[in-house]
């Protein structure tokens, strides 16, 4: 009999559809309410992602897996796993975070880690009624360590490799990243949160290494190592596999041919992927390669997700987040009505400012602004402090600022009555979380946030807890600025950014709700019992530009204005 070896994880949900993807023990044919998938196979793996058609939008439906023929999810005594479709109203409620471990490694105290808040997160929905869950989750990078190992997957790491060899204890190919999901992906609570509620994902560095993609330097040394190339065409195979492919709809699978060729090539497709993976990976040299951007809808609200790891150009002469090609399609995903914008992004757009101004130096002195010996310096710092976000990458940065202005104030779409009510930029990776008012020279009128949850499931340390809250201070900014100046002047940016919430630490998790016009952000962190949280900042996303305050027009008039901006102090909350 055909054993289930990981999932289901339900992925896409639409008004009438929805995907599943499973992992399976032996070829078989996968059943879903009536819908049937064969699997596919990769490097003696066995895959399949089922499309689930004609369902009723605003519905909710329990779903069992069949593997040809004999159920095997939901597992006996276990809660069932639903489909809940989009239906007509304006409520959505997104939860995000990003930057879990599964399990402690061999330098980590599993206590020092904390509850998982993505345990929590399923003990707490377990013990609530279907309509108080969240509509989607967003996994913002991280979702797998392949460069920090558990003591489990060291050991079976090294029965394969001599660890004292480089990259040392590291996954190394394929086989060993299915090991990294496996562990990821099977707790008993996580396995079932995945199976029920819509999941959208994108990578960051840890998802492959942690310097993944820092400068042109950086790729001309690993790219002359002897293990890189394994390593690089294995993280991206298995991405494409356990995560891209799930960010699909079902029209979007029909039209992609790599997928079509994958699924239909009547044998093991190991060598297609490999293929594929190494050809994205030259993406970020220039290369034409794959787009693991996407976007979603989710009634009036568009996830806009942008690839800011594999799709950087890196030469000796061009440094950019993503290519020309790549930002004219994220740029023409804006176009359209819409009440909420949501840019994921793993990495922040707005930093705490003292820490933006430190990359955008860093990356000047690079570049070789105050010569070769301080350039030689400055490449250390970055690759040592991880000074690799939007802000080291300016030309990238600034375009950015400017479709952010562009959307706010409806001069994308050439309408300035027509506007989003928010645009909010959601990532991850700096291991704290906190939200951010951008403002601009122009006039906009959508409410414009950065809003960052990390982590939910790992250490951070006292240290850098200290540095973050100093960073988010005005006297931190002005006293770097000065410093730095010293040696040349820090660049000056094209647009300002106020804190409102946090900074905040621990393992957590955000969720925004968004009604009509009208965005809430929430974000807790785990406390003490098996799913109770603390919420340590709340605040109500305000449009209050300076159109906010006329009458709507008649095409407008269902809108509402946000609520006022506000912040309320950490207090406990036991929710059972």
């Amino acid at each position: 009999m055909v054993d289930l070896v990981l999932g289901p994880l339900l992925r896409h949900v639409g008004a009438t559809d929805a995907t599943v993807w499973v992992e399976t023990s032996a070829p078989c044919i996968v059943q879903v309410l009536g819908n049937s998938e064969k699997t596919w196979t990769v490097a003696g793996h066995h895959y399949a992602l089922v499309s689930v058609e004609g369902l009723e939008p605003g519905s909710t439906t329990p779903y069992e897996v069949r593997l040809d023929g004999h159920e095997v999810w939901p597992h006996p005594g276990d809660d069932p796993s639903l489909i809940r479709t989009l239906g007509a109203g304006d409520r959505f409620v997104l939860a995000f975070g990003s930057c879990r471990v599964a399990t402690a490694t061999d330098d980590e105290d599993s206590s020092a880690l904390g509850t998982d808040a993505l345990v929590a997160y399923a003990q707490r929905m377990r013990a609530r009624s279907p309509e108080e869950w969240p509509d989607a989750l967003l996994l913002l990078g991280d979702q797998v360590y392949a460069d920090e190992l558990s003591p489990e997957m060291r050991r079976r790491v090294g029965e394969r490799h001599d660890l004292s060899e480089p990259p040392g204890a590291q996954v190394r190919n394929f086989e060993e990243y299915t090991w990294l999901y496996s562990q990821s992906w099977s707790e008993r609570n996580v396995r079932w949160l995945l199976s029920t509620v819509p999941t959208s994902m994108i990578f960051d560095d840890h998802d492959v290494h942690d310097d993944w993609n820092t400068s042109y330097l950086w790729r001309a040394e690993v790219e002359a190592s002897s293990w890189w190339e394994e390593r690089i065409v294995g993280a991206l195979m298995s991405y494409w596999i356990y995560q891209h492919l799930g960010n699909l709809s079902p029209k979007e699978l029909s039209e992609d041919a790599l997928y079509d060729r994958v699924r239909n090539c009547g044998g093991d497709a190991e060598q297609i992927l490999r293929a594929f993976a190494s050809d994205a990976d030259e993406e970020a040299d220039g290369a034409s390669g794959a787009r693991w951007s996407y976007r979603r809808d989710f009634g009036s609200v568009r996830l806009l997700m942008i690839d800011s790891r594999c799709g950087r150009v890196l030469t000796a002469d061009r440094r950019d987040m993503v290519s020309d090609p790549e930002f004219d399609w994220i740029e023409s995903q804006t176009e359209g009505d819409y009440d909420h914008l949501l840019i994921g992004t793993s990495l922040p757009l707005l930093l705490p400012r003292a820490m933006h101004d430190v990359e955008a130096w860093d990356e000047l002195l690079t570049s070789g602004a105050r010569g070769e010996r301080l350039g030689r310096w400055a490449e250390k710092l970055r690759r040592d402090a991880d000074l690799e976000h939007w802000s080291a990458f300016r030309d990238s940065f600034d375009r950015v600022a400017r479709l952010l202005a562009e959307v706010g104030s409806g001069r994308r779409s050439g309408r300035s009555d027509i506007t989003p009510a928010t645009v909010c930029v959601l990532s991850g990776d700096v291991h704290h979380a906190y939200a951010a008012r951008a403002h601009f020279r122009v006039p906009v009128s959508a409410a414009i946030y950065q809003l960052t949850c990390s982590p939910l499931h790992n250490h951070v340390p006292a240290a850098v807890r200290v540095a973050f809250r100093v960073a988010w201070s005005r006297a931190a900014e002005r006293c770097v600025r000065a410093v730095l100046g010293r040696v040349t002047p820090v660049p000056d940016t094209s647009i300002t950014w106020s804190k409102t919430a946090g900074p905040t630490f621990g393992n957590q998790i955000a969720t925004l709700r968004v009604d009509g016009r009208a965005a809430h952000l929430t974000i807790e962190r785990t406390a003490r019992g098996a799913h109770h949280f603390e919420t340590v900042a709340e605040l109500g996303l305000s449009s209050d530009g300076p159109h906010a305050g006329e009458p709507p027009s008649d095409a407008h008039r269902r809108r509402r204005r946000n609520p006022a901006t506000r912040w309320r102090a950490a207090r406990t909350v036991r929710e059972t």
